[in-house]
């Protein structure tokens, strides 16, 4: 289960998640609220059940939320499912609490950073926190996409540390290790000048990634290195106020808004430096597609963010905010190509952890040792047949 099916990491894991599970022993299902992205996608999928709540919506909606949580416990009680999984912070709540009520055994939720964060008035981060705690003590298992989300959770009292594992945010890294491309043409695809060094983001457009963080960046750069292009893959709620800030700097010429893509992973390939600007995160997955890209990271040092780059290797970290610091970090990259590129070299050695097949199948244990657990000592086969049979 998940809040709304837009194109990130979280979303396109459950997506990756429900259509790789091993069908002699899950039968998957697959819940999402608000239309999104990815809506037809998830629709499209072999063998997997899908299940749309409109009432289930990303922001605090009273009313709303209400629906939602009726209509998911009914949904729930009719499907009678051995385990619920969900995803991001809405459908966290909603879907726990429905699940409770309508009588699920297991309840699994991932985190993939907290609801609640240290940017928001402390009168609404305390409201976060405690509906965390309230649905915290409905969860069978927790899995956390970096430790550092981990050791917070347990530091809170959301868990003690057996009912928490880490189990990454992965990608395909054979897929992205095998992906070529004519740089040239890509970039004259996407509007740049191939004779041109080129830094990227990629990310929603929401406060969370600070994308305006990004165009203030790329001010700062642009003042001492005018040949650098920029190229913003994303779109959404601060679309207009990126394009005002692009204008503000005088960046027109050397700034380019593409909107959601595709071909992410290819036009990765024809960047000389990723940045990232985000505010909070679990582990951002886009870090470790940069990565195994060989492209060097410049981005901030948010909650998981050191577990996949080790600053001054593969790349650079500063604090989030920290505009003047990160566009130091990707000047001394730009003005030194053979230390991208060695910080590139680096980045590719990314062990198995971060693989989305590894993911999946370390998914699928934790699924098997909880329906073992819930069989009173069954043996795993009969567990399997337990879930196969739903």
């Amino acid at each position: 289960m998940i809040t709304q099916l837009e194109l990130g990491g979280a979303q396109q894991n459950t997506l990756f998640t429900v259509s790789h599970l091993n069908r002699l022993w899950f039968r998957p299902i697959l819940i999402t609220g608000e239309p999104g992205l990815l809506d037809q996608e998830a629709r499209s999928l072999n063998g997997v059940q899908f299940h749309q709540i409109p009432s289930l919506v990303r922001h605090i909606r009273p009313v709303k939320d209400l629906r939602a949580l009726l209509s998911l416990t009914r949904l729930l009680r009719r499907l009678r499912p051995d385990i619920v999984h969900t995803h991001s912070s809405k459908a966290g709540v909603l879907g726990r609490l429905a699940a409770k009520f309508a009588g699920v055994p297991i309840i699994i939720h991932t985190i993939h950073g907290f609801g609640f964060t240290r940017y928001q008035r402390p009168l609404r981060r305390q409201e976060f926190l405690v509906a965390e705690r309230i649905v915290s003590r409905l969860t069978t298992k927790f899995f956390a996409v970096s430790h550092a989300n981990r050791r917070m959770g347990i530091q809170l009292g959301l868990f003690p540390e057996d009912r928490c594992v880490v189990i990454r945010s992965g990608v395909d890294l054979a897929g992205l290790r095998r992906t070529r491309v004519d740089v040239v043409v890509k970039k004259r695809e996407l509007g740049c000048d191939p004779n041109r060094p080129m830094v990227g983001m990629i990310a929603p457009l929401k406060p969370q990634k600070a994308p305006l963080d990004f165009v203030r960046v790329a001010g700062l750069v642009h003042r001492v290195r005018a040949d650098v292009e920029f190229v913003l893959v994303g779109d959404g709620e601060l679309r207009h106020a990126v394009e005002v800030e692009v204008n503000r700097l005088k960046l027109k010429d050397a700034f380019r808004l593409l909107g959601w893509r595709r071909d992410t992973a290819e036009i990765m390939r024809c960047l000389n430096v990723f940045v990232l600007t985000s505010l909070w995160e679990g582990l951002p997955r886009v870090y470790p597609e940069a990565l195994a890209s060989g492209v060097p990271v410049v981005g901030t040092r948010v909650d998981g963010a050191a577990e996949v780059i080790c600053d001054g290797v593969n790349g650079f970290l500063a604090e989030p905010g920290d505009i003047d610091g990160l566009a130091q970090r990707l000047l001394s990259l730009l003005d030194d190509p053979e230390l991208a590129r060695s910080m590139g070299k680096q980045g590719e050695a990314l062990p198995s952890e971060f693989d989305i097949h590894q993911m999946v199948r370390r998914q699928e244990q934790e699924y098997e040792r909880l329906m073992s657990g819930l069989t009173h000592g069954a043996s795993v086969n009969e567990a399997r047949e337990l879930v196969h049979r739903g």
